[in-house]
């Protein structure tokens, strides 16, 4: 009886062990799955794929708009840069980041010319007075709207 008891609360120790690695989600694995679901030659994807496509006045006028603007550079907004992303720091001081407004500290930042500030505050630095992180520790942004940003401050603190 109990070798009996032993071997069922084995198997079922191994049917958990199964059960768990079947239904665990291992990273990519649902991914795997559907990229293989839709390359096996199937021909899921032949059938799930968009017909055709209807274009109207409107979304062709639209198109164009956004292939203008993509081909022009537009103009950055820098205050808006500011206000998301650099007003954490340089509102308050915090890391020794100059304060917007202060001209005092930023005499010797606008000396050093506008590509030093660009390349700093693009870049990151670490000076005797403070630390400024790459972008302002916001990848995402752009170097023309760190640029623009950069350009706000100084209009603002001269």
């Amino acid at each position: 009886m109990k070798s009996y008891l032993i071997i069922f609360h084995l198997a079922l120790v191994l049917f958990g062990f199964i059960f768990v690695e079947h239904h665990l989600d291992t990273p990519g694995r649902a991914q795997a799955d559907r990229e293989s679901l839709m390359s096996d030659g199937s021909g899921i994807a032949a059938r799930i794929a968009a017909v055709g496509q209807i274009k109207t006045a409107e979304a062709q006028s639209a198109a164009t708009t956004t292939q203008v603007a993509s081909t022009t550079e537009a103009a950055v907004d820098g205050q808006k840069v500011y206000q998301s992303a650099c007003i954490a720091c340089h509102g308050a001081g915090v890391a020794g980041a100059p304060m917007v407004g202060n001209a005092a500290a930023w005499v010797d930042r606008i000396a050093a010319g506008n590509e030093t500030m660009y390349a700093n505050a693009i870049n990151g630095f670490v000076g005797s007075a403070g630390v400024m992180p790459g972008k302002g520790g916001n990848p995402t942004l752009s170097d023309a709207e760190v640029k623009a940003a950069v350009d706000h401050m100084v209009s603002q603190s001269q």
